[in-house]
């Protein structure tokens, strides 16, 4: 059966990744091989892909120290049936971070869980990134589609500029900027009231938080540096008061 004609399992997927916290993590166990399923705090990685902040002493990361081979499921957390909402699961290796992408973990791990703080001092916590091979979709009856990386995964080989503003942009708009982010919130994504703040920026859109609920606006073209993200911000913010009005 083909999907219906107004699915987007590209955009779908990507607002997936972006916008889950959660997540089942399937590893082997070492020695048997024998399947080990754990629960997962996750973020984002800026290109999309999941990142983990795991311990030492637990027993998924000894496993991925054996062997990195890994799935990773993320669901909507619809509210009824939770077979009746969205789902991805991700097949791939779980690395650990190198000395040259640590930072960008950690950051983006925060900016999603900042209560993680403390554990992030604690010499057992280390920060890892699922590298994906492909993924599962499923959105429904009808909706089962196979994908791989490159069509749900944001490219960044022309956005070091952007990443490199990235931050700066963030703690902007979550210290001046947070009317702006609920009107992107309300008017744009039609979501409720609420002390949403800003968690990241990429080439795609930007990512949005307030309490448990999470959201993500995806931009209307690609943005790659520090210049082209505030004016798209402010583009964005005109085109919410237009709704407003």
């Amino acid at each position: 059966m083909q999907p219906p004609t107004d699915f987007n399992p590209v955009k779908l997927a990507r607002s997936l990744l972006r916008r889950s916290r959660q997540g089942a993590l399937a590893t082997l166990m070492a020695g048997s091989g024998d399947p080990y399923c754990s629960l997962v705090n996750v973020a984002s990685h800026a290109d999309g892909s999941p990142i983990l902040l795991i311990s030492q002493l637990a027993l998924h990361t000894k496993n991925i120290l054996g062997d990195a081979r890994v799935s990773l499921m993320l669901d909507e957390r619809a509210a009824g049936d939770p077979l009746e909402g969205a789902r991805i699961m991700l097949a791939g290796r779980a690395e650990p971070a190198g000395s040259e992408d640590a930072a960008a973990l950690r950051r983006r791990y925060l900016n999603a869980h900042p209560s993680a703080q403390a554990f992030v001092e604690f010499k057992d916590f280390s920060f890892f990134r699922i590298r994906p091979l492909g993924a599962h979709l499923v959105a429904g009856f009808g909706r089962i589609v196979d994908l791989q990386p490159a069509q749900f995964l944001t490219e960044l080989s022309d956005a070091a500029a952007l990443l490199e503003a990235e931050q700066g942009a963030v703690e902007h708009m979550n210290e001046d900027h947070r009317e702006a982010m609920n009107l992107y919130a309300t008017k744009l994504l039609g979501a409720a009231p609420a002390d949403w703040h800003c968690t990241g920026c990429d080439p795609d859109g930007i990512d949005m938080q307030a309490g448990d609920k999470t959201l993500r606006l995806d931009f209307p073209e690609r943005v790659t540096n520090g210049n082209e993200l505030r004016k798209m911000l402010v583009r964005l913010v005109g085109e919410a008061r237009q709704v407003l009005s």
